[in-house]
This record gives structure tokens, C-alpha cells and sequence, in this order.
């Protein structure tokens, strides 16, 4: 039986140095000659799920408590949820290993139906205040948190990640369809910076630095 090869909507020049197959993705896990950052990083084939629920204060996805408040987000153990108003909440595995959708009919798998992408290392939020007027770095917020807004016009969920000076990152996430006018917008306001893409072992390196 053939296997479907998923595919990115994300497109970023460069010479990958290591590659991997995950799950039918195939994942570039580094580049030649990333440098220092900061970085572009494709997560597209990293699941995401988007949860309704007119009680949310009733579950419990993958044994964690989903914040309360708008706007709050949560990471343990390589997953991510984010409260994005009353009765919705979206949830993002960052961990390698794919995790199994709760048999809920509130559940909906975005993976494919989305991009997904990390801005991670020096001037990312310099860059970022090139696309939007929103504040990655309000000072009235602990990290993780989650904002809905545009982002280069694109209606868009941002999650700040860190606001640490030596380890800062966010992830973007939009429909699928304006992938290519995402990534355009995005290396073209980090050209003064450096912006470079690299694989997937920076993000992970990210991470643990958490």
C-alpha cells in the first residue's frame, strides 16, 4: 500500500543538511550554514488541534488543565494549549512522537489545514514589529501566552513562547492558504536581520532551553 507523502506549504531556500521522515513529512532537520540566528523554522507538520466545547472547564486534554482565562496558555511535556475565548481552545504537540486525537467530537485535527512556523533568536520581536502592531513583549504577560490578531494582514494565533533576551521565540500559526504570502512577508522583514531558515533540531534546541 502506497503511503500519502504530506507536503508544507512552506517553500524556504536553502540547502537542507539533514533530513528525516516523520510521520509521511518530510522534515528538514537542519541547513547548511544557519549561522547564529535569529531563525525560520517550518513546524507545519507538527499536530495541532482545535478544541469547542461549551464546557471547557470539563476537560482535560492529554491530562492537562486548560487555562482559564482568554489568552493564557499552558506547556508540559512538549504540548501546548491555548484559551482563545469562552468555548474554544487550540492545542499544539511539539513533541516528535504523534499523540492520539481524545475521542471527542469536540476535537478537530488542523495539521494540514494550517502553516505553522517558529521565529526564534535575537531581533525575532524587531522583526515581528514590522508585521503588526501587536506586543510580543507586554510586560503585563507571563510567557506562554496567546494572541489573535493579524499578523501581516493575515488573521493569525501567535504564541510567545519566551521573552528571555538569550532564548526568545514565538510560533505563528494561519490557514494553510497563505502560506507562501506568509513566508514572503516574514523573510522579507527579517532580511535586515539576518533572518535565515533552519531545520527542525534549533526548535528542539529552543525548547529545552525553556
Amino acid at each position: 500500500m502506497n503511503k500519502t507523502q504530506r507536503v508544507s506549504p512552506v517553500v524556504l531556500k536553502g540547502t537542507p543538511a539533514k533530513t528525516k521522515n516523520i510521520n509521511n513529512w518530510e522534515i528538514v532537520m537542519e541547513y547548511e550554514g544557519e549561522g547564529d540566528g535569529p531563525y525560520l523554522i517550518d513546524l507545519t507538520h507538527k499536530q495541532r488541534f482545535d478544541l469547542q466545547d461549551s464546557n471547557l472547564a470539563g476537560q482535560n486534554p492529554f491530562q492537562m488543565t486548560i487555562p482559564e482565562m482568554p489568552g493564557n496558555s499552558l506547556l508540559d511535556k512538549g504540548i501546548l494549549i491555548n484559551r482563545m475565548n469562552n468555548t474554544q481552545a487550540s492545542i499544539y504537540n511539539f513533541g516528535e512522537t504523534a499523540v492520539a486525537m481524545p475521542d471527542d467530537s469536540g476535537f478537530t485535527d488542523v495539521t494540514e489545514a494550517t502553516l505553522f512556523v517558529a521565529l526564534v533568536g535575537k531581533n525575532i520581536f524587531s522583526i515581528c514589529e514590522k508585521l503588526t502592531t501587536l506586543d510580543f513583549m507586554d510586560p503585563e504577560k507571563k510567557a506562554p501566552f496567546l494572541f489573535q490578531g493579524p499578523f501581516s494582514h493575515v488573521p493569525c494565533q501567535i504564541v510567545t513562547l519566551s521573552k528571555d533576551i538569550d532564548n526568545p521565540g514565538l510560533v505563528i500559526t494561519c490557514s494553510r492558504g497563505y502560506g507562501r504570502d506568509m513566508i514572503h512577508a516574514v523573510l522579507g522583514a527579517g532580511k535586515e536581520f539576518g533572518l535565515k531558515p533552519a531545520g527542525e533540531e534549533k526548535f528542539n534546541d529552543f525548547i529545552k532551553n525553556l
